[in-house]
């Protein structure tokens, strides 16, 4: 990650912890400025978890102990706290003006910018650049929500080259997946790692050899388990919140920068073949 932000990291990695590693977690995450002044045993208490269960979540963040973890904490609490103190924050709620609405949503989308930056790498991001480059045909997959993204994306790259492509149906998407070869690439969205048609054809991708990389909220899941590459999108989405437009926004920021920097490197390339794409629609504009 560009900046160590423990905060971002606890999101990143809670899938993958414990039952009372999520509870050790759940509490952090809820009582961040209550954290950095308890002990060990403070809060192992409140968490009603042993001390071994908060030391062991500590060293599962990278943390030396919980000292160090603290010490991380309260670093990282500084970086979240986006924004001046009288802008409106929190949940929409039903009492809220408009004015208090659009700020409110104007903060949550620039709050899910800023938390993909955070947890942005670089080597990550150069290592799917170096594919996209080398790949003869690459695809984007995704589910519902994450098709969505999935077919902007493509959207926005087949206006530079032809080598893009999207496939809306999942048994398009495995039958596609299990003739590919090396040659080819698959950059998978989905924002759980866990969607089993998606998980399923990148499975046969990589099995046929092909290259995978994913844009997901999480480090590790059954996706990023076949993933060359892991493009980390940093918005928090509930049950009842799947397919977010903060969701879709931060995906759709690293499509961006993917785009731009394909851009950069292919320029000639990609100069011509834009004017191309524009000029063939554009007499169909009044």
């Amino acid at each position: 990650m560009a900046q160590e932000n423990f905060i971002l990291t606890i999101r990143s990695l809670y899938n993958q912890f414990t039952k009372v590693e999520k509870k050790v977690a759940d509490y952090v995450l809820s009582h961040l400025d209550q954290v950095v002044y308890m002990s060990i045993n403070d809060l192992a208490d409140a968490c009603q978890a042993g001390e071994t269960s908060v030391y062991r979540f500590c060293r599962d963040l990278g943390a030396e102990g919980y000292q160090d973890f603290k010490m991380k904490l309260s670093l990282s609490i500084s970086k979240n706290q986006l924004g001046s103190l009288d802008e409106p924050t929190g949940n929409v709620t039903r009492e809220d003006p408009i004015s208090v609405l659009a700020q409110k949503t104007a903060q949550t989308l620039t709050n899910t910018i800023a938390e993909t930056l955070s947890a942005f790498s670089e080597e990550e991001f150069l290592a799917t650049i170096d594919m996209i480059q080398e790949a003869e045909n690459f695809y984007f997959f995704g589910i519902g929500d994450s098709l969505l993204t999935a077919m902007e994306a493509s959207n926005t790259f087949m206006r530079i080259t032809k080598k893009v492509h999207c496939l809306s149906d999942p048994h398009l998407q495995a039958m596609t997946a299990s003739m590919m070869s090396e040659k080819d690439l698959v950059i998978a969205i989905s924002y759980s790692g866990s969607t089993k048609d998606t998980v399923h054809a990148v499975k046969l991708a990589k099995e046929a050899g092909a290259k995978v990389a994913c844009i997901t909220r999480f480090v590790k899941s059954p996706l990023t388990a076949y993933a060359d590459a892991v493009l980390l999108c940093g918005s928090n989405e509930g049950p009842l919140q799947a397919g977010s437009t903060s969701g879709k926004i931060s995906q759709l920021f690293l499509v961006d920068l993917l785009f731009s920097e394909y851009y950069r490197r292919t320029y000639t390339e990609s100069k011509e073949n834009i004017k191309k794409t524009s000029g063939s629609v554009l007499d169909r504009l009044y």
